[in-house]
């Protein structure tokens, strides 16, 4: 298996989440030439699970690889661009995938002795939705899963180096949105109307008071506005309904639900202030906070030494959201970054690609985690 040709093919067809059907379909197709125990489809979504199951009893271990494309036209002048607009792999699931693959290969030709080794191939990480909805098949029920595993490449860090913390690697995110429901009336007689105006002025000024933007804090959390929108563009017409959307973080789980509460309390109490207003609130894309255990985060440190590479300890988690998070929050596991340069262009940025050198760094942390695990004599 030539990993930069695989990765490079997976970039050229990007799709964007929700709607990896063809890169479904390879993974499926590469997986099927493997031979593992089993192959899992979903009626649900894109997700695949292969299994390779020893037949003996030992652990079961799970590893995680993602698949979907960001909503990020591609203008890099590479021979193997993506072809589809408005999808392209800037943030390097393409090379997880193939990293994930890579790992298949190596278990096809050197089965587990003992145990269960499931391989996740994820959809739709970036909307938070994909482990969800393995969740809500219930399908992980009928296994006993010890560890749960899985890397993000890392630009910004020393190419190859293994970057990791104990407790949360990554932040517990969710996006909100505010409906704020009232009447017009003529832009002449406003007081005819049921304006939302005082509600979302006061709605977004008191969520701004929630921000603790030092990552070094204990209570860290950023609550960020991203659309404040008032009436139509009707200049006869008082505005009569609205909408706000904010993007809510905070370094643990548990942190960001009391933080919902709060806000849901916010909202209903501002609301009562204007006679007649009504609201309705959605929560968005959540992310729960990746997990790491003190077990899974000192084996990786073992399997790093082993492999010769460099571990870096984190001090604060990253600030983003991972869909994995949801796993660790369920079973013991680790999440860990992978370096992917420290001149490497940021996550999502037009002129990221993932370093085809990091693939085989990542499938050997993978398959010294096994090796460790007692799972191959």
């Amino acid at each position: 298996m030539k990993y930069s040709q695989i990765r490079q093919y997976f970039h050229q067809i990007a799709e964007l989440s929700g709607h990896e059907s063809i890169t479904s379909q390879e993974i499926y197709r590469i997986l099927d030439q493997l031979q593992p125990t089993d192959i899992y489809r979903f009626t649900d979504s894109y997700n695949l699970i292969s299994v390779f199951d020893s037949g003996i009893p030992g652990p079961t271990l799970l590893f995680r690889g993602d698949m979907d494309a960001v909503a990020v036209n591609e203008y890099l002048p590479i021979s193997y661009a993506s072809k589809n607009s408005n999808a392209s792999h800037k943030c390097g699931h393409d090379g997880h995938t193939t990293i994930l693959l890579g790992l298949a290969e190596k278990l096809a030709a050197n089965p587990p002795k003992q145990g269960k080794i499931l391989l996740f191939f994820q959809a739709e990480e970036e909307t938070g939705q994909g482990c969800q909805h393995l969740i809500d098949t219930h399908f992980l029920s009928n296994y006993h899963i010890d560890q749960v595993f899985a890397l993000h490449n890392i630009p910004g860090f020393p190419t190859h180096s293994i970057i990791c913390r104990k407790q949360s690697f990554t932040c517990a995110v969710v996006s909100c949105e505010i409906q704020l429901i009232g009447k017009t009336a003529h832009a002449a007689e406003p007081q005819n109307s049921i304006s939302p105006f005082s509600a979302a002025t006061g709605i977004t000024q008191q969520l701004m008071t929630f921000n603790h933007t030092n990552l070094q804090d204990k209570d860290y959390q950023i609550i960020t506005l991203i659309e404040s929108h008032l009436g139509e563009t009707a200049y006869g017409v008082a505005a009569g309904n609205g909408v706000l959307r904010f993007t809510i973080r905070a370094k643990t789980e548990e942190q960001l639900q009391n933080l919902i509460c709060k806000i849901e309390n916010i909202v209903k109490q501002e609301v009562e202030k204007t006679k007649g207003l009504n609201f309705s609130i959605r929560w968005l894309e959540h992310f729960a906070a990746s997990y790491n255990t003190d077990k899974a985060v000192e084996l990786l440190e073992k399997c790093t030494k082993d492999c010769g590479l460099t571990y870096i300890e984190k001090d604060q988690p990253f600030t983003w959201g991972e869909d994995f998070g949801l796993l660790t929050q369920l079973y013991p596991g680790v999440l860990f970054g992978l370096g992917s340069g420290e001149d490497c262009p940021p996550l999502h940025h037009p002129d990221f690609d993932f370093p085809d050198e990091i693939i085989e760094t990542g499938i050997n942390i993978f398959w010294k985690i096994i090796e460790k695990s007692k799972m191959l004599n």
